[in-house]
């Protein structure tokens, strides 16, 4: 456009003599195409002044295009101003000297808005190699909005001197973008358009989209001068309305006439009760109508009448098609390909990145069953707060931010405070309630749930109804990108890692521990274990509390994730529950197994009815229903104590 990108390579190689000019000099020589610019003429001064290369130009193309441009009356000099009252406070535009002047002796420039764009596109091409970084990414996100062709050979020519990597890289990809729909040669094309193949932004694929764009058209016979898309078979493609409209549109048939328009037209021409020869009475029915209609235009009273079999008679004489834009079939055989690549591998990313959402969320639901696996394993005692205990690790973690500012360390001091305050808790409530309802199963799954309802009342008294921030580390904070399509936050790739280092504990306490192996031995088999010397109501106090404690952890970690509230318990204590059953009662591979498949169940669930979270809940519980018919000891069966209840 304008010759600018030709002119574009002397501002890169400036001559002296073009540098001892000034930039009111060169405004003057075109003053009235600077004063009162268009769309033809404009290209002229912008010619001249990129073949310029004077410093001074960037700046002033912005102002020009933020009409702060202004013509003093007297001598027609050029200053840039700002507006205060009635008076202006003038800027040099060579020198930079400021002044202050009445308003009165000014003339505003006001570029129109083609103008405007034409003055943009020449900025931008300035700023490509602008030494200020900020005004070098401008231009480039000015270019990714409104690319056109004119932009492709100062892009190019940029490239090459660009430092910041990022941003080099961000222009070669631009770059092949404009190169795969404004490039001269078609071998530039195609090979630009097959270096998108691998490209999986939304940027290449509009890229792509756009080249491959088509238009529906009809004739006789397919034309032998178009690049045909593919055929369209109306009934199959398109509707046959959809079809006959293109027809109308084309002038090559006549309107169908509706329903509504016979009746209107029968009803203006009834004559002492009959339409033309047809009793009314024989009227009841469309094709009786149609046929009364057919009568009236016979006799020329109304418009004639297109039938749905004129219709489809009409339909059957033409040939109807989508063509693309793009006439070189070779450009877009290589779009068609390179698109088809990306799909592919998009398909691929988005199955990744629901995979990855479904391992943190099993990640979650493992943090928040663990405890309730162990509890519920040894004691067999259905504890509905549960999700209580999780509420108060959050909190505990809330409350440690209060009086620790570094967000780093207040989460390292809430991990161990928090499992240190529900272990309290937990121990607590096993000496006060659980232990005297042992093998009473209704009784304590009736007081638990109590207990949880005075928990959650008791959280809402201290810290209010409001939810409460658990603050990550600013290190956890954005995502892992692996690609447009592929990614996730930092904050779950920590409870992922967390979840890790816990089954690690857990497994490491059970197998290798004096705890470990007394609890594994009062979960086989209580009366045995008790006749070796075991104390089993020592066991199940330490037990309970060892769950209510990773629980506790468990709460930081979500707190993290998910709001802090004192009903935040209650949306994790069903899958906790859930995932327990389902993984199999007491066994911590269970648990991991259960987490695990409720996990991507919920999450290829809500992929398949995205809209509507509550009914992937509902058809995952249906679910888990149906498992347990046919696998009531869960995934994991636990032998000994669980077999022989």
């Amino acid at each position: 456009m304008y010759r600018l990108f030709v002119l574009f390579a002397l501002f890169i190689g400036l001559t002296p003599a073009a540098q001892a000019q000034d930039l009111q000099t060169i405004l003057q020589t075109h003053a009235e195409e600077v004063a009162d610019p268009g769309r033809r003429t404009v290209g002229v001064v912008l010619d001249d002044l990129v073949a310029s290369g004077l410093p001074q130009v960037t700046p002033f193309l912005e102002e020009w295009q933020d009409k702060s441009v202004w013509q003093r009356d007297d001598d027609g000099l050029f200053f840039i101003a700002d507006e205060d009252g009635d008076a202006l406070a003038l800027t040099d535009i060579d020198t930079g000297d400021e002044s202050v002047a009445d308003k009165a002796g000014f003339t505003q420039l006001k570029p129109n808005g083609g103008v405007r764009r034409v003055i943009g596109t020449a900025l931008v091409q300035f700023q490509l190699s602008d030494p200020d970084l900020s005004r070098r990414l401008s231009a480039v996100e000015s270019i990714a909005r409104r690319p056109d062709a004119s932009q492709l050979e100062p892009l190019l020519t940029s490239v090459e001197s660009e430092e910041n990597n990022a941003l080099r890289a961000r222009k070669i990809q631009l770059a092949n973008f404009l190169s795969a729909r404004f490039a001269d040669a078609p071998e530039d094309r195609i090979a630009a358009i097959e270096s998108l193949a691998t490209d999986t932004s939304v940027e290449a694929r509009a890229v792509l989209n756009q080249i491959l764009s088509t238009s529906a058209g009809l004739a006789d016979d397919i034309p032998e001068d178009i690049n045909l898309a593919r055929l369209l078979t109306p009934g199959e493609d398109m509707t046959e309305d959809e079809a006959y409209a293109l027809l109308v549109a084309d002038d090559l048939a006549a309107p169908r006439t509706p329903p509504s328009v016979i009746r209107t037209a029968l009803e203006a021409n009834i004559v002492d009760g009959r339409v033309g020869d047809v009793p009314v009475a024989q009227l009841g029915t469309d094709a009786a109508r149609e046929r009364a209609y057919a009568m009236l235009a016979a006799a020329g009273s109304v418009p004639p009448l297109v039938t749905e079999i004129d219709r489809n008679a009409a339909l059957a004489k033409f040939a109807f098609f989508e063509s693309y834009d793009e006439d070189n079939a070779d450009i877009t055989a290589a779009a068609e390909a390179a698109l088809a690549s990306v799909e592919t591998r998009v398909a691929i990313g988005q199955t990744t990145d629901l995979a990855l959402d479904a391992l943190s969320l099993a990640s979650i639901y493992f943090l928040a069953a663990i405890g309730l696996a162990i509890t519920f394993g040894v004691m067999r005692v259905i504890n509905m707060a549960h999700g209580e205990f999780i509420m108060m690790g959050a909190y505990t973690g809330y409350v440690v931010q209060l009086f620790v500012p570094s967000y780093t360390v207040s989460i390292i001091i809430a991990l161990p405070l928090a499992f240190a305050v529900t272990f309290g808790a937990g121990v607590l409530m096993e000496r006060l309630v659980i232990r005297h309802l042992y093998h009473r199963p209704l009784e304590t799954l009736l007081a638990t749930f109590g207990i949880s309802i005075a928990l959650q009342q008791l959280a809402k008294n201290i810290f209010g109804t409001q939810a409460r921030p658990l603050t990550s580390p600013e290190w956890l904070d954005g995502a892992l990108v692996f690609s447009d399509v592929i990614q996730i936050s930092y904050i779950r790739i920590a409870i992922f890692v967390l979840a890790l280092i816990f089954l690690g504990l857990i497994l490491f306490t059970l197998k290798r521990t004096r705890l470990g192996l007394e609890v594994r031995a009062v979960t086989q088999n209580p009366g045995m274990a008790a006749s070796m010397g075991i104390n089993p109501d020592r066991i199940n106090m330490l037990t309970f509390g060892l769950g209510s404690g990773i629980a506790g952890i468990a709460g930081v970690a979500i707190g993290l994730y998910a709001k802090v509230t004192s009903e935040m318990g209650a949306d994790y204590i069903v899958q906790s529950f859930m995932t327990v059953v389902v993984g199999g009662v007491g066994n911590v591979w269970g648990t991991l197994a259960g987490a695990s498949l409720i996990g991507f169940l919920q999450k290829g669930i809500e992929w398949l009815n995205p809209s509507n979270t509550l009914a992937a809940q509902t058809y995952m519980i249906l679910f888990i229903i149906l498992f347990i018919q046919f696998r009531p000891r869960g995934i994991v069966a636990l032998k000994g104590r669980a077999a022989a209840d």
